[in-house]
């Protein structure tokens, strides 16, 4: 293939807007299956303890606390390492990266089944955050070797679209699985939990192997042709990129990079919090069978699914998106508060922590419009990073916090009643420390 130097005007190639429009989709039916399938398994890997905590804590002795040091110790592996790993794979390639990644964390996961004490839930949750450390941002990057800007967004959101549906599915399959598969192999119902769905990334792993191509110009099912396409479509798009730096200092400095980092810090401690102790919240409204548990684990997923097109639409076609994040993380905390008062009514219980936990996932895409539109240009790209590295460490820091709070008063309650006042003080933040004029006159 010969080289397209970065500008080419695409007319010059006789490359016409549905010969793009067929490339593109071609690609995106090769790559987005097999990615999306891996994020869906990514994601249900991660949170899977929440619901092997229910039967591991009794056989262990793991107090509360314990879990959620073990929690966050994932977190602590992932952000330590997620930029070597990211570095490496520049290294190597993305072929290599994924396929080390998705093999690696599936025997860690299956590992997690010889768990015998605190100490080693700790070092093994440690081990499999340092296994997935750079999956998600190495997907994110190896898109753009394949995609232009203008259809990344759709990409992506597709891409995205799998965490949620692995929250919809792994409820009633953890459930399945250690309900089915007590006594299986002499395994108890949790570690036979961790050894079923730890084969799948193992598996995928391999096939990434071959299925996986590191880029355009490599892949033997793109012809000559629609590989120029691509080549030219991405070359076209690198002229219009304009590079600026900012300097880490001066973003710790400016106050808007600080309240947008921690507004999504209070908005990610909600997410965080329903991810690893929804499980735990059901089997205190008094519902013991592990199935019904997984069942109504996947209602807020359902419903934020919904949430999260109606929230969005609305956003866009309004042109606002302070009041739409305000009035969704409000609700959200009103829903965790109430749950104290009526945790005797498991109906209404049920439906208060389905109706908070999709406002909290609802938070996320509606946050993530608001960053962009009241950073400079220049300082857009460094300053949304540091804004989701200061509120990732809420991952690791509210799993400990709500664990050490149910251990000390006994109440689940009693902290989510704590992230809900985070989730007013985020919302309160967005109100008043973020000027709605800026976004208004950019239009997001």
């Amino acid at each position: 293939m010969s080289a397209v130097n970065e500008g080419t005007p695409i007319e010059s190639l006789n490359i016409t807007a549905e010969e793009q429009k067929k490339t593109f989709r071609k690609v995106a039916l090769r790559l987005l299956p097999f990615l999306f399938l891996a994020y869906a398994i990514n994601a249900i890997d991660r949170i899977n303890i929440s619901f092997a905590k229910l039967r591991m804590s009794e056989d262990l002795l793991l107090s509360d606390a314990a879990y959620g040091i073990g929690a966050a110790a994932f977190f602590v592996g992932y952000l330590l390492f997620e930029i070597p790993s990211n570095m490496y794979m520049q290294k190597v390639g993305t072929r290599a990266t994924l396929t080390r990644i998705m093999i690696l964390w599936g025997i860690v996961t299956m590992l997690m089944s010889t768990v015998e004490s605190a100490t080693s839930f700790y070092v093994l949750r440690f081990l499999l955050g340092v296994a997935e450390a750079g999956f998600f941002p190495g997907v994110i990057l190896y898109l753009t070797y394949w995609f232009p800007g203008s259809l990344r967004g759709r990409i992506t959101s597709v891409f995205f679209m799998a965490g949620i549906i692995a929250g919809i599915v792994s409820g009633p399959l953890a459930g399945w699985i250690m309900s089915s598969f007590h006594g299986w192999m002499g395994l108890k119902d949790w570690q036979s939990l961790f050894v079923l769905e730890g084969i799948p990334a193992v598996i995928l792993g391999v096939i990434a192997w071959f299925w996986l191509v590191d880029q355009p110009e490599k892949a033997k099912w793109l012809s000559p042709r629609e590989k120029l396409v691509i080549q030219t479509s991405l070359a076209a798009e690198s002229t219009h990129v304009t590079k600026s730096s900012v300097a880490l200092k001066q973003l710790l400095c400016d106050p808007r990079v600080l309240m947008a980092g921690f507004v999504f810090f209070c908005i990610y401690s909600g997410t965080n919090t329903v991810a690893y102790w929804m499980p735990t919240l059901i089997k205190e409204f008094g519902i013991q069978d592990i199935r019904q548990i997984g069942m109504i684990s996947s209602l807020p997923y359902l419903t934020a699914l919904v949430a999260m097109y109606i929230l969005g639409r609305s956003s866009d076609k309004f042109l606002e998106r302070r009041w739409h994040l305000a009035l969704t993380m409000l609700v959200g905390a009103i829903s965790f508060c109430l749950l104290g008062f009526f945790q005797d009514q498991i109906g209404l219980s049920i439906g208060l922590i389905t109706l908070g936990a999709a406002a909290c996932l609802s938070a996320v895409p509606l946050f993530w419009t608001i960053p962009p539109a009241y950073l400079s240009s220049t300082a857009a790209a460094a300053g949304i990073a540091l804004v989701s590295t200061l509120g990732g460490m809420a991952a690791v820091l509210s799993p400990i916090l709500v664990g050490a709070i149910k251990t000390q008063t006994g109440s689940i309650y009693m902290a989510f009643s704590v992230i809900a006042a985070l989730l007013v003080l985020g919302a309160i933040t967005l109100l008043l420390g973020i000027p709605a004029r800026l976004i208004r006159e950019r239009k997001v």
